[in-house]
């Protein structure tokens, strides 16, 4: 198929400027796509405008700023067509100047350190979609590798906004008896940064993330951020990732809705996480419901931020970074488990949350890491 006539299209409306409009256009057929793709870096050499053009080979699709809407795309040239929107991290600022607390309140609710002597997550590969993560902080040292930064491609996903670096600390902190500890930690943390220092992203980043955690062979990616509205092409590259193995683990908003939850979490490949309090309920800015799979401890977490230093936070952020912890000190046990297997398996184990007559602390229970990695498999009929 000759996609001249396309390429032509694009580069007319390439807005080098970036001051237009984003979108995401998908080929229905990987022949389709492959053919684009090798046209356009023929293309390339004469028309420096498509330089511009990102392209996810394992959603087939094409990243573009354009400075017109892209309904020529999918009238004239039969593609998919969907403008790129913007997302955002699922937590509120700082909250204070934490302490260093050696093992954070969170990560002894869960029961991490009573599974340590187990499991510590050795070796599970954690693709964590964010602000990027302070590699300079002495508790995370050991606990990051390269990862990528998607908004610039040569330089270290390093965080500028100290979100990552805390998501980061909850999940793998191996500070010793001189730092933190986080829930699994000697799992190893692939930051990979999609979001700017407001803490907020495009769909086609997080979608280009995701792709690379799969040709990287992440075992679990950690998605802390949401929104309102659906995107099919984010949808399709989650599903993608599951069909991988890849267990997608995310936030489910801090709305107080009951009923809902933001995308990607209310995508069924994802596991779903609301957030709870010290005192084991749920938290008062948490969504719940029939969407969340799974609660963890979110309010006042303190984990590590830039500089070295530890900031007090709360968030259905900073729970999610407690599941993908406890899937991690599961995975380094069981590392052929796939990813339904695991979620039905949180929610089996889950500690049920205190009764009361309101129909939010139905359904999902709040994670143990103890009885999730002592649960035995349950017996096919």
């Amino acid at each position: 198929m000759d996609y001249s006539g396309f390429l032509r299209y694009l580069n007319e409306h390439v807005d080098t400027s970036g001051k237009s409009g984003r979108y995401i256009i998908r080929f229905p057929h990987p022949a389709e796509y492959a053919e684009c793709v090798r046209q356009l870096f023929q293309h390339k050499r004469k028309h420096p405008a498509l330089r511009q053009i990102r392209t996810s080979p394992l959603l087939q699709a094409l990243i573009c700023p354009l400075g017109l809407r892209g309904e020529t795309a999918r009238s004239q040239f039969g593609l998919w067509v969907e403008e790129d929107s913007r997302v955002s991290v699922h937590s509120p600022a700082p909250s204070g100047k934490g302490q260093n607390s050696g093992i954070p309140w969170g990560v002894k609710r869960i029961g991490a350190p009573e599974t340590w002597s187990v499991s510590t997550g050795y070796r599970v590969r954690i693709g964590v979609i964010d602000t990027g993560a302070d590699f300079a902080h002495p508790d995370l040292r050991h606990s990051l590798a390269r990862g990528i930064n998607l908004l610039n491609r040569i330089g270290l996903p390093y965080d500028d906004n100290g979100h990552g670096t805390h998501i980061a600390g909850t999940i793998a902190a191996s500070g010793g008896s001189l730092g933190m500890m986080g829930v699994a930690p000697r799992s190893l943390i692939f930051p990979v940064k999609a979001f700017d220092h407001n803490g907020s992203a495009y769909v086609s980043d997080i979608i280009l993330g995701i792709d690379w955690c799969v040709r990287n062979r992440m075992h679990i990616v950690n998605m802390s951020f949401g929104m309102k509205t659906n995107s099919e092409a984010l949808k399709n590259i989650i599903r993608k990732a599951h069909t991988a193995g890849i267990v997608v683990v995310a936030s489910s908003g801090n709305d107080k809705k009951g009923r809902s939850a933001d995308y990607p979490a209310r995508y069924p490949q994802t596991i779903s996480v609301g957030a709870t309090g010290r005192d084991g309920r749920i938290a008062s800015f948490s969504n719940h419901g029939p969407y969340i799979d799974i609660y963890a401890p979110g309010e006042k977490i303190t984990s590590s931020w830039l500089g070295g230093g530890y900031r007090e936070m709360s968030g259905t952020s900073m729970a999610t970074s407690h599941v993908s912890g406890a899937v991690a000190l599961l995975l380094a046990l069981k590392p052929d488990l796939k990813p339904g297997e695991i979620k039905r398996r949180l929610r089996r184990t889950a500690r049920p949350l205190p009764s009361a007559s309101s129909a939010k602390v139905k359904g999902a229970g709040e994670v143990s890491a103890v009885r999730l990695l002592r649960a035995k498999p349950r017996r096919r009929s």
